[in-house]
């Protein structure tokens, strides 16, 4: 696709990935949610110690046009890394031309550079647009699992026993 390039983010993209979060998070109904700051951002994907990694997809003149945040997890079955994408954003702007099929792209390519067993996400399941585009690329949902979370209070109450 020509007229947008990929790269990997730096410490200078922290704003411009905050906003991306905070835009996202509106999307999906949960602004409120959203406690990053872009200092956060910066010292969480780009800090001594970071296990978090992005990328910044932008058009020919460096507009950002989007962006994907992921981390590596780890298969026992296969005793391999995996690459897990825990954010996928494109703007509006930018959105229906093929820049998030780019951004996967990018994600699938590095995942068998760096020799990973698989490539995976999660998406709501009311939003039907990405899911057209995951299942048009022939990525398949794993609906035998069920995803659990603690946080907040919960998280602590259950670490303190």
């Amino acid at each position: 696709m020509t007229g947008y390039r990929i790269r990997p983010a730096t410490v200078d993209d922290a704003a411009v990935i905050l906003r991306f979060i905070r835009e996202l998070a509106d999307y999906e109904n949960a602004l409120s949610e959203v406690a990053a700051t872009e200092e956060s951002v910066a010292a969480s994907l780009f800090g001594e110690g970071s296990v978090s990694y992005a990328a910044i997809c932008e058009t020919e003149d460096g507009e950002p046009a989007g962006s994907a945040v992921w981390f590596k997890t780890y298969s026992t079955w296969q005793s391999k890394n995996g690459l897990y994408l825990e954010d996928l954003y494109v703007t509006p702007a930018h959105r229906g031309g093929g820049v998030g099929k780019m951004l996967l792209r990018y994600l699938a390519r590095l995942a068998i550079e760096q020799d990973c067993s698989r490539f995976e996400w999660s998406v709501l399941d009311w939003n039907e647009p990405a899911i057209r585009v995951y299942d048009a690329i022939g990525a398949e949902p794993q609906t035998e699992w069920l995803r659990y979370r603690l946080t907040g209070d919960r998280l602590k109450q259950f670490a303190e026993g």
